[in-house]
C-alpha cells in the first residue's frame, strides 16, 4: 500500500492542526478537594456563591470616620470604639464619630472614610477622647468594597479552564472546597530499542544507557501528567505487539519513542498499521522527522523518535496540545516573541529547525537568544537550561549576530 503523505513530511502546524481535528476529548470527570486542583481542567464552570470579602474592609490601620464632607485637616472626632478584624463594632457611626479600626476589619455602616493612623493624632477634648486629622489625608477613602473579589453570582472559571495558583487561592477565598475537574489521561510509555540498558548496569559494546524514559516522565510530570504504565522492550516484534496492545487496553494515549523509521528493525509503525491505523508518518522539521500518529485498537497513539532531543521536542510541540484536548481543555501553548541572536549563527539549509538557546537580557535590555552548544537531537546537554526554543526558517543558512527570529518561552507560568 502506498503511503499518502507527503515525502519530506507534513510542517508542525499542518500536523498538530490534524491531530487536534481528531481528536475528541474524554469526557471522564470526578469530584475533588481543592487542594487536589492544580494543573487539572476544571469541568464545569465556578460561582461565586455570595459577594467577597461581603463587607467594607478597612485597607490601612487607622480611624474609620463618619462625617458629611472630605475630611480637612483640623478635623475631629470623637473616639467611640474600635473594630477589628473578626471583630467588628456592632453600630453604625453617627456624624464627628470615629472608631479605632484594623486592616481587614469591617468598616462600620456611616463611615466613608479611614483615616491612616501615621495621619491623625489623639486628643482629650471635653473629657473625651478624640482623632484629629493632622495631615492632609487625600482622596483615597482606603475602603474595600464589600465585592472587591466577587460579586455573587460571579463567573470564577469556566468550563475548560485549567487551575492555577491563583484560581485556587481564589476559590479557597470564595468559600469553594471541591470541584469537578477533567480526569487525568492515562499515558503508557513504550521505549524499544535492542541497544538499551538500564543505568547502572556495565554495558557492552554499542549498547546505551536508556534515557528516554526519565526524560519524558519528567517533562510530562512538570506539564503535570504522569505516566500510567511503562514499558522497555527490545525490537522484537512479537515483544512489541503485546506491548502496544497492553498499553491500548489500559491507558488513554499510546506513546512510544523509536522504531518510526525505516530502519530494519524499525518495527512501530508496521505494527500500528497493523493493529489500528498510522494516519501521518514523518515531519518536515529538525529535530522530529521521524513521528508518526495514529492509532492503536482505537487508543490514539503518538510514534515519538528515539533520539531523547527529538523526542522532548516533538512531545511538547505535538503531544501537550493533545493532551489539553483529551481533558477538554483549552489548547495552550508557550507565548512566542521575538528575540536578537547573541551570535553569529551557521547551518545547512533543509528542514525548519527548532533550536535550544538560553534567553539573556542585555545591559540595554535587548532580549538575547545564547545557542547551548551542539544542536544534535541526541545530545540532551542542548536542552540544559535551555530557555527558548529558536524558530529557523527552513530555507535560511547564515544569521549575523543581532538578527531577529522568533522563539517560544519553554518558562511556565507560576500562577
Amino acid at each position: 500500500m502506498g503511503e499518502p503523505f507527503p515525502p519530506e513530511g507534513l510542517l508542525l502546524e499542518q500536523a498538530r492542526t490534524l491531530i487536534l481535528e481528531q481528536l475528541e476529548p474524554l469526557a471522564a470527570y470526578e469530584q475533588l478537594p481543592l487542594a487536589a486542583c492544580l494543573g487539572r481542567v476544571c469541568a464545569e464552570a465556578v460561582f461565586a456563591v455570595e459577594a467577597i470579602p461581603g463587607f467594607r474592609a478597612a485597607i490601612m490601620d487607622g480611624y474609620a470616620i463618619a462625617a458629611d464632607h472630605p475630611p480637612q485637616v483640623g478635623n475631629y472626632w470623637r473616639l467611640v470604639g474600635s473594630s477589628a478584624a473578626g471583630a467588628p463594632y456592632a453600630a453604625a457611626l453617627a456624624q464627628g464619630e470615629a472608631v479605632r479600626i484594623l486592616t481587614g476589619a469591617v468598616v462600620p455602616e456611616g463611615s466613608a472614610w479611614v483615616l491612616p493612623q501615621e495621619l491623625v493624632g489623639l486628643h482629650q477634648i471635653s473629657q473625651e477622647e478624640c482623632v484629629e486629622l493632622l495631615k492632609p489625608c487625600g482622596i483615597n477613602p482606603w475602603i474595600r468594597n464589600s465585592d472587591e473579589e466577587a460579586y455573587q453570582g460571579q463567573e470564577l472559571l469556566g468550563a475548560g479552564k485549567r487551575i492555577g495558583v491563583a484560581e485556587l487561592g481564589r476559590f479557597a477565598s470564595c468559600g469553594v472546597n471541591s470541584l469537578k475537574v477533567a480526569k487525568s489521561v492515562r499515558l503508557g510509555l513504550l521505549i524499544s530499542g535492542d541497544e538499551l540498558i538500564s543505568p547502572g548496569i556495565s554495558r557492552a559494546a554499542g549498547q546505551i544507557w536508556e534515557s528516554n524514559s526519565v526524560l519524558l516522565t519528567g517533562i510530562l510530570k512538570k506539564l503535570g501528567y504522569q505516566v500510567t504504565k511503562q514499558i522497555v522492550v527490545a525490537d522484537e516484534p512479537v515483544l512489541l505487539r503485546q506491548a502496544m496492545l497492553d498499553l491500548a487496553n489500559n491507558c488513554d494515549v499510546v506513546v512510544s519513542t523509536g522504531g518510526v523509521s525505516s530502519g530494519d528493525s524499525d518495527w512501530i509503525r508496521s505494527l500500528v498499521a497493523e493493529l489500528g491505523e498510522v494516519r501521518f508518518w514523518k515531519l518536515f522539521l529538525k529535530p522530529g522527522r521521524p513521528f508518526a500518529w495514529g492509532e492503536v485498537a482505537g487508543t490514539p497513539f503518538f510514534g515519538l523518535p528515539g533520539n531523547p532531543v527529538a523526542a522532548v521536542i516533538t512531545a511538547l510541540q505535538l503531544l501537550w496540545p493533545a493532551l489539553h484536548r483529551l481533558e477538554g481543555g483549552e489548547i495552550q501553548s508557550f507565548p512566542r516573541f521575538k528575540v536578537q541572536l547573541e551570535d553569529q549563527l551557521q547551518r545547512n539549509a533543509g528542514r525548519p529547525e527548532l533550536m535550544r538557546a538560553m534567553l539573556v537580557v542585555a545591559a540595554n535590555g535587548a532580549l538575547l537568544a545564547r545557542l547551548a552548544g551542539s544542536q544534535a537531537s541526541s545530545r540532551i546537554g542542548s536542552l540544559e537550561a535551555a530557555d527558548l526554543l529558536l524558530e529557523i526558517p527552513a530555507e535560511h543558512t547564515h544569521f549575523q549576530a543581532g538578527s531577529e527570529l522568533w522563539a517560544q518561552l519553554l518558562r511556565l507560568p507560576i500562577f
